[in-house]
């Protein structure tokens, strides 16, 4: 009978064990260093897609970005655009990498447009910040950037200006066109320039997302004060290598 009740009590503690473990791997998962996520990224389940791992703590782009919003953002937002996408690729056997998706989303269901494009461009975004991002640019982007809208004040005032006339939720754009110039262009939802529906298309080097989702719960209705703040933590790096 004791040798029973023990066989139960170490069931139950392995059960116990293995839940918490659960429940942990979450903040686990934010400890890793960039260089590996990007090994990691989208690698987890079975499924076409998976939620990319930050490369950088949720707390990690404050004050300018708060910890709750990155939280929400990140593991629930962007985490239900790839639950949908996954879903609607299997309910439509559709078989193609995120970059076929986008270029040809005109091919595909209104769903496959939505929530692919919320997959890709928020993937795009989370490499586009970092702690101690900011200031002003240098080197080949900078020159870019001057030669095409003369300073890098104008730019982020043209910037800030298609993200604050967005209407609804949306993103703002610097992209490199077709021609090989930079140019600067919002869009509606989760669409982007790389889609062959998009108004004006190109290539995003940096993408502003202007979602009340993305800034509403420090800046409420203020878009204009998460703009000013966003900049703080532009990964100029990651924006010049796209260049």
């Amino acid at each position: 009978m004791e040798n029973t009740e023990n066989n139960r009590r170490q069931f139950i503690k392995k059960i116990t064990l293995a839940g918490l473990a659960g429940m942990a791997l979450p903040t686990l998962s934010r400890a890793f260093s960039a260089n590996e996520t990007d090994n990691l990224s989208e690698s987890f389940t079975d499924d076409f897609f998976s939620l990319p791992m930050l490369g950088y703590g949720y707390e990690a782009l404050e004050p300018h970005i708060d910890t709750l919003t990155m939280q929400i953002h990140h593991s629930r937002h962007h985490q239900a655009y790839v639950t949908n996408l996954n879903k609607a690729m299997k309910e439509n056997n559709i078989d193609a990498d995120l970059d076929q998706l986008i270029k040809n989303v005109s091919k595909y269901p209104i769903v496959v447009r939505n929530n692919g494009g919320g997959h890709w461009n928020h993937t795009f975004f989370w490499k586009l910040m970092k702690p101690n991002g900011g200031g002003v640019p240098t080197g080949k982007i900078a020159e870019a950037i001057n030669n095409s809208f003369e300073s890098f004040q104008k730019f982020q005032a043209l910037l800030n200006e298609a993200a604050l006339k967005r209407f609804g939720s949306g993103w703002a754009w610097l992209i490199k066109t077709p021609e090989g110039k930079l140019a600067i262009c919002s869009t509606p939802n989760q669409d982007n320039p790389l889609m062959d529906i998009a108004e004006v298309k190109g290539t995003p080097l940096l993408g502003i997302d202007v979602w009340e989702h993305a800034y509403y719960l420090h800046y409420q209705n203020k878009r204009a004060d998460y703009l000013n703040a966003w900049w703080n933590v532009v990964n100029w790096d990651d924006v010049a290598s796209r260049l």
